[in-house]
């Protein structure tokens, strides 16, 4: 076992070995490490992705949970990327993004096109999924209720202190209809945590960045996240982070204040219902 530094995706597959203990041994990890003939605290470290299993700790933690040789080849698979400072998921695997966010303090967030993930009200996000052309309609609604079981974060008590910069082309995309619009703009006005548009003026170019989030930990490492439709990259990398302290640093100067982007989001509500009163529907 190697003690290194810890990323998003070690402590997510570490979390995966501790529920298979759990699920497959109903074992305590005290007692894991007894069974095993290990120092406790090997166990705590592998589960928490803190140190990194040798091929050899990972048969003996599988095979002790009951998991077969396939299991393992799968598992090893995966696992031989969890310390590397640049790991590349498919767009569909939603684990280590949703444990990142549970475990942060601060999360910094840009989005160009469309509001947040964490900030999106049912309707918008379904109607996102199926107007994007690129999810099964058996998958819908699935994927609809994982983006709200994320959003549970956004109620605890230590909740984690969020930063949404959104530019302004994302409240002029018609997504769903008029009223999913105006729903979507009333949770962004009085349920989210700080929201900077930023604004045309800034230039539209900005709207075409990839969607992107910065993550801070109590106890781990920062992590630069980016996705598309097609991929998403966790990166603890020294440079990816400093970039994206000046990425976001960049768009503080140039995004609307707090006070103005609530005035912005009043205004387009107003603007949809004096269109609704009138019988238009045109967002820009």
């Amino acid at each position: 076992m190697t003690a290194i530094t810890s990323t998003a995706y070690s402590r997510d597959l570490g979390d995966e070995l501790r529920r298979l203990r759990e699920k497959f041994t109903g074992l305590t990890g005290h007692a894991f490490a007894e069974q095993l003939g290990w120092d406790p605290s090997k166990v705590s470290n592998i589960e928490k992705g803190k140190a990194r299993a040798s091929e050899i700790d990972l048969v003996q933690y599988l095979m002790t949970c009951g998991r077969d040789s396939n299991h393992f080849e799968a598992f090893r698979e995966r696992y031989r990327y969890a310390f590397d400072p640049y790991v590349l998921q498919v767009s569909d695997n939603l684990r280590t993004i949703a444990m990142a966010e549970a475990t942060a303090k601060k999360i910094t967030s840009f989005d160009g096109l469309t509001v947040p993930g964490l900030i999106q009200i049912p309707e918008y996000a379904r109607a996102l999924f199926t107007e994007g052309g690129h999810t099964a309609p058996e998958d819908v609604e699935t994927y609809v209720q994982h983006r709200v079981d994320r959003q549970a974060i956004m109620k605890r008590p230590d909740r984690p202190d969020c930063l949404f910069y959104v530019h302004e082309l994302a409240l002029r995309m018609l997504v769903g209809d008029v009223r999913i619009m105006e729903e979507q703009y009333l949770r962004m006005l009085f349920h989210t945590h700080i929201l900077r548009i930023v604004p045309m003026s800034a230039g539209a170019a900005i709207a075409t960045r990839s969607a992107r989030m910065l993550f801070s930990f109590e106890k781990h490492t920062p992590l630069a996240y980016s996705e598309t439709d097609v991929a998403q990259v966790f990166a603890h990398d020294g440079k990816a982070i400093a970039n994206s302290r000046e990425f976001f640093k960049w768009l503080d100067a140039r995004a609307l204040d707090e006070g103005e982007s609530r005035s912005l989001l009043a205004n387009y509500v107003g603007r949809l219902r004096e269109d609704s009163h009138g019988g238009r529907a045109d967002l820009a």
